[in-house]
C-alpha cells in the first residue's frame, strides 16, 4: 500500500485554495460516521462557492478514528471526479500538539501523543498517500526526527498549537518547517507581554509562510491588519479552518466528538464558550471582509489564496 507520494498539488488549477478545511455546508470531515456521499456533497458545495480545492482537514483524535476519517475521504477521491479535483489532499493536524490549556484550542488534549513516525506510517498508509500538510507543535517534536521525517517524504511541516521557544522554532526549520498554522490562534487568551508564541513566529517571518484566518473572530480586524502588514506579503495565507457550519449560518453543529455554537455574528464557540472551534465564515466572505473592510487589493488577496499556497507546495 502506497504511503507517501511524491506528486506536486495545486499546480494545474486556478482560482482560491483553502489548506485548512475540517468540513463545509454541514459536512464534518471529523465525524466517525462519515460517509462518502457525503464527502461529494461538501465537494459540491465548496465548488459552488467558487472554490478550486482545499486540504481536508483532520484533527486530533484517537490514532484509529483519525485512520477511519483519512481512508473514507481517501476512497471518496478514488471514486469519484468532483472530489479528486477537490480534495488536493489532506492537512493532519495533530496529534502531536502542544497539551496545555489554551495551546490545544479545540483539540481532545486526552488524544495528543508525542511526535512519533509510527503513528506518521498508520496515517500515512489510511491516506492512501494523500496527505500533503502535517501541523505539529515542534516542542513536542524531540530533536526534529518527525519533522525530517516528513520533509523528506515530500510533507510540508507546519507549526501550531504550539508554544516552541525561538531556539525550537529555529531547530525546526532547520528540520524542514515551512508554515506556522493560524498564527494568533491555538493559544492562550493571555500571553507573557513579550517573550510569547506570536512574537517568536513573527521573529521569523521572512523564513516561513504563515496562514491567518480572516474571518474578524479569530483575528480582530485590527489585529489581523497589523499581521497583514508585518508578514512579508509572499509569505501570507488565508485559511478557513471552516468547519460543517461553514456556509450555513448560526447554529450548533458538530465537530468530531463536540458540539460548537454559532453567534449571530458567526464566532465559533466550542463547549464551554472558553475556545474559538473551527470557523463558520467562507472564503468568499472572508475575501469581503480582507478587501472591503480592511482595504486589501484583489491582487493581494490572490497572492495570499493562490499564489502563496502553490508555491508553499511546489518549491
Amino acid at each position: 500500500m502506497t504511503r507517501f507520494s511524491t506528486h506536486p498539488i495545486f499546480t494545474d488549477l486556478s482560482g482560491p485554495l483553502d489548506i485548512q478545511v475540517n468540513g463545509y455546508a454541514g459536512i464534518d470531515f471529523n465525524s466517525d460516521d462519515l460517509t462518502e456521499t457525503q464527502v461529494i456533497s461538501a465537494c459540491r458545495s465548496l465548488r459552488d462557492d467558487g472554490i478550486a480545492a482545499v486540504l481536508a482537514t483532520v484533527i486530533t483524535a484517537p490514532v484509529l478514528a483519525m485512520e477511519r476519517r483519512l481512508a473514507t475521504m481517501a476512497r471518496a477521491i478514488a471514486r469519484d471526479s468532483l472530489v479528486k479535483e477537490v480534495l488536493a489532499g489532506f492537512h493532519v493536524e495533530g496529534p502531536f500538539i502542544n497539551p496545555e490549556p489554551g495551546y490545544v484550542g479545540a483539540h481532545p488534549a486526552a488524544a495528543v501523543r508525542a511526535a512519533d513516525t509510527g503513528i506518521v506510517d498508520r496515517l500515512a498508509s489510511a491516506a492512501e498517500g494523500h496527505i500533503a500538510l502535517w501541523t505539529l507543535a515542534p516542542e513536542m517534536d524531540a530533536g526534529g526526527r518527525v519533522t525530517s521525517y516528513l520533509t523528506d517524504q515530500h510533507i510540508v511541516v507546519a507549526a501550531g498549537h504550539s508554544n516552541a521557544s525561538l531556539s525550537q522554532l529555529q531547530e525546526s526549520i532547520d528540520c524542514g518547517m515551512r508554515l506556522y498554522t493560524h498564527l494568533g490562534n491555538g493559544c492562550p487568551g493571555t500571553l507573557p507581554r513579550h517573550d510569547n508564541i506570536i512574537q517568536r513566529v513573527l521573529n521569523v517571518a521572512d523564513k516561513i509562510h504563515i496562514s491567518l484566518i480572516a474571518d474578524g473572530h479569530h483575528l480582530p480586524k485590527f489585529v489581523l491588519a497589523n499581521f497583514i502588514r508585518w508578514i512579508p506579503n509572499d509569505r501570507i495565507i488565508i485559511v478557513t479552518d471552516a468547519i460543517a457550519a461553514a456556509g450555513l449560518g448560526p447554529g450548533k453543529y458538530r465537530l468530531a466528538d463536540q458540539w460548537v455554537e454559532v453567534d449571530e455574528d458567526l464566532s465559533t464557540w466550542g463547549e464551554g464558550r472558553k475556545n474559538f472551534a473551527g470557523c463558520a465564515t467562507t472564503l468568499p466572505q472572508m475575501q469581503r471582509i480582507l478587501c472591503q473592510d480592511l482595504g486589501v487589493s484583489l491582487h493581494d488577496y490572490r497572492c495570499w489564496t493562490e499564489r502563496n499556497p502553490r508555491s508553499l507546495f511546489n518549491k
